[in-house]
């Protein structure tokens, strides 16, 4: 866990100085979300969603079954296309239909996770799909808060530093506006498409969350 800070500070208007103050606090994730899912190729339409259909349920059965809570658990996507291929003097032509389905994950277990996505895609055999992965925060908010306050010294240290140039010294302050942070999940890489069962190592890092806060303060003489 870390905090610091950057500057971008200027001078307003007569008798008051105005900063913003950028600061940042860092914690260790203890939640993946993950985004897995099937597809299947089939010459009929039917065909294609019968093995999507079962692919999924093949994928929820081990979440479940691995006490993956149902409210971790949604269906984020499911679609039929048709699948063309090019063909030399007969131009794009239909060769069968796609049908795949995906569902996002929430892991609350990070050291039993891996495990779990190894079984799920191995459930699903050749059809699965790891799509993406993210190590997120599940509650920002003391970390948010601890990167205000950091965003907050800043901008009062150097509020001081320019009182001080100025010979004058803080008064009340005016007005405080916090600017948009910046996002703490950091997406991992995932596959487009999962050959291996063997659970790949998850290494969880930190996460940081981002702060920046603009004070006007009055100077006094």
């Amino acid at each position: 866990m870390g905090i610091g800070a950057d500057r971008d500070q200027g001078i307003g208007g007569q008798g008051t100085v105005t900063v913003t103050g950028t600061g940042r606090a860092e914690a260790a994730p203890d939640v993946i979300l993950v985004a897995l899912g099937v597809e299947c190729r089939a010459e009929s339409v039917a065909d294609a969603y019968a093995a999507a259909a079962a692919g999924m349920a093949a994928l929820t059965s081990v979440l479940r079954s691995s006490g993956v809570a149902g409210a971790d658990i949604r269906t984020a996507n499911l679609s039929v296309r048709a699948d063309l291929a090019w063909r030399d003097g007969e131009g794009q032509q239909l060769v069968g239909y796609i049908a795949a389905g995906s569902l996002s994950v929430r892991l609350r277990d990070l050291k039993a996770g891996p495990g779990l996505l190894s079984e799920a895609v191995r459930a699903a055999g050749d059809a699965a799909r790891l799509n993406n992965l993210q190590l997120m925060v599940s509650d920002e908010s003391a970390v948010r808060a601890r990167a205000r306050e950091a965003a907050w010294q800043d901008a009062l240290s150097t509020a001081q530093q320019f009182a001080e140039l100025a010979s004058a010294t803080l008064g009340r302050v005016v007005s405080v506006t916090e600017q948009p942070g910046v996002p703490g999940p950091v997406p991992l890489g995932g596959m487009q498409r999962a050959a291996a069962v063997e659970a790949l190592p998850v290494e969880p890092g930190t996460n940081r969350v981002e702060a920046a806060v603009t004070v006007v303060w009055e100077l006094l003489p």
